[in-house]
């Protein structure tokens, strides 16, 4: 019997990895230890900065120079790993350990088809010319895309997300990896995709023998996926264990505060006060492209009705292409609609023009999805919050004076009135956001997707945030979000939509205690954490 039929298939022990000079502690990691047997999940748990990443990049060997190494021992099978970024890597990446990203798209070259794309990797390890094709339409098909002969064909902008990802799975497999890392592979997913992923990297971890090493800030992906599972704070490994212990009994305050973020919150029960201040009804939008021959039509929305009652959150659900985001073009008069009528305050504003146009955008504002493409790294925190109330021809002085009332409300100190944006955090550029937006005095606010690119504690607090302002300015919100915990947390009423259309609404304790609709029953039982009842 050979060293690695006793060894795990990693070891790391006391691994310690340094920051640059001036950052905001000395290392990245501090004394890590972490043990994957044959067969094994671990999920390596924590929030944006808690080190998760710099590990795998560690075990990957693929540390940059300014993130050193300092101590400890990384071993694959028994044996350990090379120093950092020595050539010796090439060959253990692909057959000993290999990685999955959160960005599929962003993985795999966008000129070069996807079918070439695989074959390359075995090519680079020496298989045989005759052979590559034949493995590659195999893994292809063990991913379980529909149709493993037009993926092959296909260039990456030809495929949704979650097929990318399952090329992306498909690469990595190729040549049999024992470690698979799988570094926040479904963060960027709508929820049934984010479940039949994690389905998938189940089936082919037993299919075909592999450990994962699955990084993740999402509690609801531990408790489905997860053998053992260690939580990192501040490049600390504060609590490790089994699955169930670390959720049923966490013993470090921190895993605490992640499990409460983590659990589905009760949903608010806001009373309707008199009429509908939006009322939409019978609304369609189809996109159109192309000429003639080549036309194209992509109906978007169809025939969607709702009411928007004065200090009410509406949460608009669904998957990826549902149509959300499309109704929120039309809500926000960015996009001409085909049919249909919406009613702002008693005002038909479905074909509204000019200066009557231009004064309704001033009553309804939008925090976008990425707090980090919002905001104009050229422009001061004061200038890009006063920018919209001088457009509106408040006088500069009144603008900046209100900007930083609303700096103040949305819990950031004066002295972030001249940062850049480059200066904060994704929680405080969201809170930036909400300033921005809010400082018009809306009556309505559109937040779409507002909080799915942030750690589940800091949804939590930008989620209190929305809710404390609404108390306090009284707006009525749409809350557009594939995140049922998040659409339960804050809500009065939601919307389902899939394809375009509503297939359910109601209040939302109604919704989520006894949906009617097979989609929303979908949805729900998709949400991870069903396992360990982080979701009812």
């Amino acid at each position: 019997m050979t060293p690695t039929d006793l060894s795990p298939v990693l070891a790391v022990r006391d691994l310690t990895i340094a920051l640059p000079p001036g950052a905001d502690r000395a290392h990245a990691v501090t004394g890590i230890d972490l043990t994957i047997e044959p067969g094994q999940t671990l999920c390596l748990l924590g929030e944006s900065g808690s080190g998760k990443s710099v590990i795998a990049q560690a075990i990957m060997g693929m540390l940059p120079p300014a993130l050193p190494m300092t101590s400890g021992e990384i071993a694959l099978q028994g044996t350990p790993n090379p120093p950092q970024r020595a050539s010796a890597y090439h060959r253990l990446r692909g057959p000993k350990v290999a990685m999955v990203f959160q960005d599929a798209i962003s993985s795999l070259d966008p000129i070069q088809r996807v079918g070439r794309q695989l074959e390359e990797i075995l090519e680079v390890h020496g298989v045989p010319k005759s052979e590559r094709r034949a493995r590659v339409m195999d893994m292809l098909a063990a991913v379980l895309l529909p149709d493993p002969d037009r993926a092959y064909r296909s260039y990456p902008h030809e495929m949704s997300g979650g097929q990318a990802q399952r090329i992306v799975i498909a690469g990595a497999l190729l040549l049999n990896p024992a470690l698979l890392i799988a570094d926040e592979p479904t963060t960027a997913l709508d929820v049934t995709t984010q479940a039949e992923i994690l389905e998938l990297i189940e089936k082919l971890k037993v299919e075909f023998d592999t450990s994962v090493l699955f990084i993740t800030h999402d509690f609801g992906v531990v408790a489905d996926i997860a053998d053992h599972v260690v939580v990192m704070k501040d490049g600390i490994a504060v609590e490790s264990g089994t699955a169930p212990s670390v959720l049923q009994d966490p013993q470090h305050d921190y895993t605490k505060r992640l499990l409460a973020a983590a659990a589905l919150a009760p949903a608010r029960d806001q009373a309707a006060d008199g009429e509908a201040i939006f009322q939409v009804r019978d609304l369609s939008l189809t996109y159109r492209r192309g000429l003639f021959f080549n036309r194209t039509e992509v109906p978007a929305v169809r025939e969607v009705t709702l009411d928007l009652h004065k200090g009410q959150t509406l949460a608009v659900v669904g998957e990826s292409g549902s149509g959300k985001s499309s109704l929120a073009k039309c809500l926000l008069r960015l996009q001409d609609t085909d049919g249909g009528q919406m009613i702002f305050k008693g005002r038909d504003i479905t074909a509204l023009q000019g200066a009557a146009l231009r004064d309704f955008r001033s009553k309804v504002q939008v925090v976008l999805q990425d707090p980090f493409g919002a905001l104009d790294p050229r422009f001061k925190t004061i200038d890009a919050i006063a920018e919209g109330p001088i457009i509106h021809g408040v006088p500069k002085a009144e603008a900046r004076e209100r900007a930083l009332r609303m700096l103040e409300l949305v819990g950031l100190t004066p002295q972030a009135a001249d940062r850049y944006p480059q200066e904060f955090s994704g929680g405080q550029r969201q809170r930036i956001c909400i300033a921005r937006a809010l400082v018009l005095e809306p009556e309505v606010l559109i937040a779409d997707e507002a909080v799915s690119a942030l750690d589940v504690s800091i949804q939590v607090q930008v989620l209190d945030l929305f809710t404390d302002l609404q108390d306090r300015l009284g707006f009525s919100m749409v809350f557009i979000t594939h995140d049922l915990h998040v659409a339960a947390a804050i809500s009065d009423n939601v919307l389902v939509m899939q394809h375009g259309r509503v297939v359910e609404q109601g209040p939302t304790a109604q919704i989520f205690a006894n949906p009617r609709d097979p989609y929303t029953r979908a949805l729900l039982q998709s949400a991870p954490g069903q396992k360990r009842g982080l979701v009812a």
